[in-house]
């Protein structure tokens, strides 16, 4: 609770145009909106220089946030609009056919993801194959930790559909990591 109430007070410094308070939220929360980009995009390079438009809106609209949730859960939610954002325009571009049938595929199969010893990397090859949605609200609830009901706010969804979809999310990651041969699908 005391870390809720001083990003508060941050964001209000930074109304007031405070630089250092933005430094400090900035540092406070770079890496869970860096690995939370990351995780959507599937690529470090977009998720930092997202970093960097997160704290700039935040920079010139400190003065919307009304704060309704967290502090967290608001650049968690400037976040995943970004990175849709990107996503969204990745997809409108169109790829050139002949370079597209020079592209490799370095996906591992499942018999070599099986084989990798490292159990964090047999989940995240296996929540590669989840869907977005599901593996989104895989990320929030486990990876970032946080509660159904902000869950539910940053991704702009019921928070009985973030709990359907988190259901739904581990029974398909449980198969998945039994194919993979992980004993304990879930912990």
């Amino acid at each position: 609770m005391e870390q809720a109430a001083a990003d508060r007070e941050l964001v209000e410094r930074i109304t007031s145009g405070d630089q250092t308070a933005l430094a400090a939220l900035f540092a406070r929360h770079q890496v869970r909106v860096f690995r939370f980009i990351s995780r959507i995009t599937g690529s470090d390079a977009v998720a930092e220089e997202l970093v960097n438009e997160v704290f700039m809106d935040v920079w010139k609209q400190a003065s919307r946030f009304e704060a309704r949730s967290a502090v967290s859960t608001w650049l968690l939610s400037i976040a995943r609009n970004k990175a849709f954002s990107v996503m969204r325009r990745r997809r409108e571009v169109a790829m050139d056919d002949d370079a597209a049938t020079t592209l490799a595929d370095d996906a591992d199969t499942p018999d070599i993801t099986a084989q990798k010893s490292n159990k964090a990397d047999v989940i995240r090859a296996c929540m590669n194959h989840l869907s977005a949605e599901h593996r989104e609200i895989i990320d929030l609830v486990y990876y970032h930790e946080m509660p159904i009901a902000e869950v539910s706010t940053i991704v702009g969804i019921p928070e009985n559909t973030v709990k359907t979809r988190m259901f739904h999310a581990r029974k398909r990651l449980s198969v998945l990591l039994a194919e993979a041969g992980v004993d304990r699908g879930w912990p």
